[in-house]
């Protein structure tokens, strides 16, 4: 399962977001199998505009990950800092790809 997360985050709380998330992305893939990548990045012109690549083994996995007590961390403790949020289901082009360590 491949996604893709189109957030733009309130300006004045940019700090905490990244904070948050950095916290949030790195507990999910060390401790969730199914997490293959949640890889986050900024537009550098525009750096409230934050686009996350997530891929998980499965739907399990995903449905397993939003459940974790992380992300529900994460979840709550960033609504208020977020203005907008999109996530877009994505087929990849080469299946199977991996993503080099």
């Amino acid at each position: 399962m491949v996604r893709i997360a189109k957030i733009v985050v309130d300006p004045a709380q940019l700090e905490a977001y990244k904070a948050a998330a950095k916290e949030e992305i790195e507990a999910s893939v060390r401790l969730e199998p199914g997490v293959l990548t949640l890889y986050a990045v900024a537009e550098k012109d525009n750096p409230t505009h934050i686009t996350i690549l997530e891929i998980y083994a499965d739907t399990n996995a995903y449905k397993a990950h939003i459940q974790t007590p992380h992300f529900l961390k994460y979840k709550t403790g960033t609504k208020d800092m977020v203005k907008s949020l999109e996530l877009v289901e994505v087929d990849p082009l080469v299946p199977g790809m991996k993503i080099k360590e």
